[in-house]
């Protein structure tokens, strides 16, 4: 039963962390300037760390941002050329870029950890909330780190499709990309059969 539920929460961190995060993170920053906007010009009063807090979870939330975005497929990208190919011939091309996309920031994570050992040995606090300055400092190493697991998870995908073992997969995972070339979801799939509509 134990594992059961720790199975369970990790699959609902795969799939959610970002988007919960997120949405905390942007609540968090719209009740933060409504109070101070609030106190402003209701009470005649400024908070004094407001500005500062926002701004923080600001940086975080753009941080997460590149994660989401690997996590969904959403990319400036063009995929005329590799659209002519078919599906394994997609994968294979994905899985090159998602190599060097791999390579790139499995490369910034000994840099970004170096940037917040640093905030740490510093000692600096932010000026209005007396806030150690590595909370905001790791944004990038938690950042980069999560991108290189989205990534990883994007290059097993490819590879199960190059594979051939993409249906048996896709019974576990739905995958965002569906009209690239990435893995076809079994479910949507089965409803198209069936005359339902899909959400593409």
């Amino acid at each position: 039963m134990k594992g059961g539920s720790v199975k369970r929460v990790l699959c609902w961190l795969n799939e959610n962390l970002e988007e919960f995060l997120m949405v905390v993170f942007l609540g968090a920053m719209t009740l933060i300037m409504g109070v101070q906007v609030f106190s402003r010009y209701v009470l005649g009063t400024s908070l004094s760390w407001s500005e500062e807090l926002t701004r923080y979870i600001f940086i975080w939330a753009g941080f997460l941002s590149v994660s989401y975005c690997t996590k969904k497929c959403i990319s400036i990208k063009i995929e005329q050329f590799v659209a002519v190919f078919p599906r394994r011939g997609k994968a294979a091309f994905k899985m090159v870029n998602h190599t060097f996309e791999l390579v790139l920031f499995l490369y910034l994570l000994p840099f970004a950890w170096r940037f917040f050992l640093s905030a740490i040995h510093s000692g600096q606090t932010s000026p209005a909330l007396n806030l150690p300055m590595y909370y905001v400092q790791a944004a990038p190493l938690f950042s980069f780190a999560l991108v290189a697991f989205r990534v990883a998870q994007r290059w097993w995908i490819e590879w199960n499709v190059m594979l051939g073992k993409d249906q048996k997969y896709t019974e576990k995972v739905k995958d965002p990309d569906v009209e690239s070339g990435f893995v076809k979801n079994v479910q949507d799939e089965k409803a198209d059969k069936e005359g339902g509509a899909s959400c593409r």
